[in-house]
């Protein structure tokens, strides 16, 4: 039973993502453009009506929190509460400091590597945010950041980890199934993504097996993904080889 409630939990989240990015590789490698000359916006508008792409955003914002909520409620019925599997109380010294830190452990050298995997046609062209110019864009770009690193913290590393140390996988073992995992749905972006999202996957996990604290990985993974979306809205129109 435990078996198939991971089984399911990974098909309607992040495993299923896994699998539809690497058809997004498949395809944007066997296009004529190859992986260098095709184009992901990661944040996109879905409609052209302003308040109804806004409720679209926010609809896709919760879906994010409610797979983490999933997660989280199946770790709590069988006896591991958020106290348990690292959302204790917020503290600055165990978990704000070493989230900011994290940050920039992955963030710098994912920068590099992305610019690398790009020289080399490894990677897509991937483009932050594709929303319209509106005023609710960055309190979006900022929710989407957050959302993201609570829904894939939560699942990857505290849900799947749990789950996988239950079923008496060594803890390389699932470390290793988390990062591959991790980096499964970030193949859309290229094998340069692929790769840097595992090495980030590898850190993350191991984090968390020694500390037992969800929260700096959480804290760690909005603000790359803040520095990103933000970052990118505001400067792409001014800086051209961002664009």
């Amino acid at each position: 039973m435990l078996w198939f409630e991971v089984a399911v939990v990974l098909l309607v989240t992040f495993g299923l993502s896994g699998l539809s990015s690497i058809l997004s590789l498949l395809e944007s490698a066997l296009s004529s453009a190859g992986l260098g000359g095709t184009t992901v916006a990661l944040n996109r508008s879905m409609s052209s009506i302003s308040l109804i792409d806004l409720a679209f955003q926010v609809l896709s914002v919760l879906k994010l929190f409610a797979w983490a909520g999933l997660a989280l409620y199946l770790l709590w019925r069988s006896g591991l509460g958020p106290r348990t599997v690292g959302l204790a109380r917020i503290r600055r010294r165990p978990d704000v400091l070493p989230g900011i830190g994290l940050a920039a452990l992955i963030g710098l050298p994912g920068l590099g590597l992305y610019f690398l995997a790009r020289a080399v046609g490894a990677n897509v062209h991937v483009v932050p945010t594709a929303l319209h110019d509106t005023w609710w864009r960055l309190p979006t770009l900022v929710l989407w950041a957050i959302a993201n690193a609570v829904a894939e913290e939560t699942v990857v590393v505290a849900y799947l980890l749990s789950r996988l140390r239950t079923l008496g996988w060594s803890p390389n073992r699932a470390l290793w199934a988390s990062a591959l995992l991790r980096g499964s749905y970030h193949l859309y972006q290229g094998i340069g993504g692929g790769l840097g999202n595992v090495v980030m996957g590898l850190v993350f996990g191991r984090w968390w097996q020694r500390t037992g604290r969800l929260w700096p990985l959480i804290i760690a993974h909005a603000l790359i993904d803040t520095v990103a979306f933000v970052g990118y809205a505001l400067l792409a129109p001014h800086l051209s080889w961002l664009r």
